[in-house]
């Protein structure tokens, strides 16, 4: 069975998209350390529709020698939650077609090993209304942007998770790691 770890960069005010702000923090032998380990305990990347597209482009043209994360992103099988993409051009990739918690539960079942998902906050926020992230891996920047798409958007539900651990990291960043709330 596999473990759903999604890992977000987000700001102080909780933006997610599109992280330009993350260009003025260094990504440390510390960050890399933080990061390395998801990656390298995943078996599958799990993601939206918008994040594959804006993915494929960056990281589909990158190397070993670009970046040492290349070989995960480029090799490792894709699948994509979407209701509108019928085929990827980013291989490996499956579609799985739209959202639907019980599709997800059995993909889950059928995965051993962890499952990477960053980005695709549309998906993820489904993901834990549903209870089926295990790990939730926030990397907070010490930079409040003001506006932009929220992991937990104003108005929504509350949400209550479990802290896993807690690291500040040399470049400011702290990581954040929670899971499932107990009871």
């Amino acid at each position: 069975m596999g473990t759903i770890k999604v890992h977000e960069f987000t700001t102080l005010d909780g933006v997610i998209g599109a992280p330009m702000w993350t260009m003025d923090y260094p990504f440390t032998e510390q960050m890399i350390g933080a990061v390395g380990p998801l990656t390298a305990s995943s078996s599958a990347i799990l993601l939206g529709r918008t994040t594959y597209e804006m993915f494929g482009p960056a990281w589909s043209s990158r190397t070993v020698e670009d970046d040492p994360g290349a070989p995960f992103f480029n090799e490792t099988h894709k699948y994509v939650v979407s209701s509108t993409l019928e085929k990827g051009d980013w291989e490996p990739a499956t579609i799985l077609g739209g959202y639907d918690a019980d599709m997800i539960r059995e993909f889950k079942d059928g995965i051993d090993g962890g499952i990477y998902i960053s980005g695709s906050g549309t998906l993820v926020r489904a993901l834990i209304a549903d209870g089926l992230v295990d790990e939730l891996h926030l990397f907070v920047y010490p930079v409040a942007v003001g506006e932009g798409p929220r992991l937990f958007p104003e108005g929504g539900p509350q949400t209550t998770m479990a802290l896993i651990g807690a690291e500040g990291l040399d470049n400011g960043v702290v990581h954040l790691t929670y899971g499932p709330a107990k009871g």
